[in-house]
């Protein structure tokens, strides 16, 4: 009987082969690895900074608004990091000669953005629309969570597709008197300004808020 001899070619196809068997396993670990990382999961994610900026401080306990630092959130589809010219309107006098400072006075003298590391950041592969948020009178920290009080601002919410959509599909709870869209703590009844009865299908019907839960809205 005649012996069967593998073409040349397939001499090539096992060194994929076998690449891919040693490989696979070696690539599944990483890939499990990263997916428990806090960068892959998110909330719960506190990168460090080049400044410890405290929002609890900023936000909190001075009772900056948001809008001063994210100043394009009502008009643009992303909200904009502050310019080390706008931390310097304060820190001009406000502890000028602060080691901590030092990164942002430096950015400030040689008009160089100053390098924060995003916290909320979606895939690339999802769309989001500051503007129409913030517009829709839904609160910052619905999405953000209590800012006021993070001395390191962290990832609160976990921003899934799921948690995302049943905002879409209920979204009343987060919706408020659009001039207390940046009020923390608005669902506590204790605080000076806090959620009305039924103030959320109120405002609902007044801005004809009505999400859409296609595919398409996120993923374009």
């Amino acid at each position: 009987m005649p012996r069967f001899t593998f073409p040349e070619w397939t001499e090539t196809l096992k060194k994929w082969i076998n690449l891919l068997v040693l490989g696979a396993p070696v690539y599944l670990v990483a890939l499990i690895a990263y997916g428990v990382t806090p960068e892959a999961l998110r909330i719960g994610y506190q990168p460090d900074q080049p400044v410890p900026y405290s929002h609890a401080l900023h936000a909190g306990e001075l009772g900056l608004d948001c809008r001063y630092c994210h100043s394009t959130v009502e008009r643009a589809g992303e909200a904009a990091v502050p310019p080390a010219a706008t931390c310097m309107n304060c820190h001009n006098t406000v502890h000028p000669t602060s080691e901590l400072l030092a990164p942002i006075r430096a950015a400030y003298a040689e008009n160089k953005p100053v390098r924060w590391t995003r916290v909320t950041d979606l895939p690339d592969y999802v769309y989001f629309n500051h503007e129409a948020h913030v517009n829709a009178a839904v609160g910052c920290e619905s999405c953000h969570g209590r800012v006021d009080q993070m001395v390191k601002v962290y990832q609160a919410k976990p921003l899934t597709m799921e948690w995302c959509l049943d905002c879409h599909r209920n979204p009343t709870p987060h919706l408020r008197d659009p001039q207390n869209i940046t009020k923390m703590g608005y669902d506590d009844t204790k605080s000076q300004t806090h959620r009305q009865p039924n103030e959320g299908e109120t405002w609902q019907k007044k801005n004809a808020v009505n999400p859409p839960t296609n595919c398409s809205t996120c993923h374009r």
